[in-house]
């Protein structure tokens, strides 16, 4: 650990009383004893990352199921719609933003590598390169703010949560999902499971942290849930290339279940609501406020 760079505070708090995460020591993975938040403690180069996302892989098509969620999910931001401005951070291919420009948004996106700004650029969507710089906009800009699975990779989240601030009109709103360092998939997976992958994920929150985050930054929580168990992640422990398409596709045979017949949707109601009150799912999926 001596040979790289790595942070001697908490990326959260900025206490300097950080201990190493028994049993995730080659994830470089510290645990703040003041509040509790987990991270890598070793910094990434600037050449770690561009060739790590330069592999990064491109999506040709999006599921039906997902397109629906997305539409309820624009549903829920209907109230915040004012200025008619979004801004999806880290927003990958664009799908969620083409839903948006669909109901007349105004669609903004940023992304990290040339490869994934030309994509969303081809669907109209106005791009600039990660990570997010609020001098590209006016002040007050955005409505709602959205990153889906992003805040994950990032190892400056106050500076993140600032820029936030910066760019989205008071009372307007964030959402944001990351994986749940609480869930049951991690807790049995433990120092196996697929989310802990040096240096795509840096960060790793639970409900506690997150609302912590958001709070310091002068965000109100609206709602925060965990929702979901993922056969692909509980069998991430399996390194054959096989077993990972067999588990995909029965994450999205489920899914379709759940979509086509009444009693699996009863089933995933009650699986989620267990998992929200046990913030135990495998999702966190949360909504803030700007104060």
């Amino acid at each position: 650990m001596n040979s790289f760079d790595r942070f001697d505070a908490c990326l959260l708090c900025s206490s300097p009383s950080l201990q190493a995460l028994t049993g995730y020591e080659k994830d470089y993975l510290v645990k703040c004893s003041s509040c509790s938040f987990v991270f890598c403690q070793r910094k990434p180069t600037t050449d770690e990352l561009k060739a790590h996302y330069a592999l990064y892989p491109r999506a040709n098509t999006i599921s039906e199921i997902t397109l629906k969620r997305y539409d309820e999910l624009l549903n829920a931001f209907e109230p915040y719609r004012k200025t008619n401005n979004i801004i999806d951070v880290g927003c990958g291919d664009g799908f969620f933003l083409e839903a948006a420009k669909k109901r007349e948004w105004n669609v903004f996106g940023t992304e990290f590598t040339p490869e994934a700004i030309e994509v969303c650029e081809r669907k109209g969507i106005q791009m600039t390169m990660s990570p997010l710089n609020p001098n590209y906009y006016n002040p007050d800009f955005f409505d709602v703010i959205t990153s889906f699975e992003v805040i994950e990779h990032i190892n400056t989240p106050n500076q993140e949560l600032n820029s936030f601030s910066s760019i989205l009109r008071n009372g307007g709103l964030v959402y944001v999902t990351t994986p749940n360092f609480n869930s049951i998939s991690r807790n049995i997976l433990k120092s196996k499971w697929n989310m802990i992958q040096y240096p795509e994920h840096l960060s790793y929150y639970t409900v506690p942290t997150l609302s912590s985050l958001f709070r310091k930054n002068n965000f109100k929580k609206i709602n925060i849930s965990t929702t979901g168990i993922s056969i692909n992640r509980l069998r991430a422990s399996s390194h054959s290339e096989n077993s990972k398409v067999q588990s995909v596709n029965v994450d999205e045979a489920l899914r379709q279940k759940t979509e086509d017949r009444i009693i699996f949707r009863v089933i995933k109601t009650s699986l989620n609501t267990m998992l929200n009150i046990t913030q135990k799912g495998d999702a966190l999926k949360a909504f803030f406020q700007k104060q």
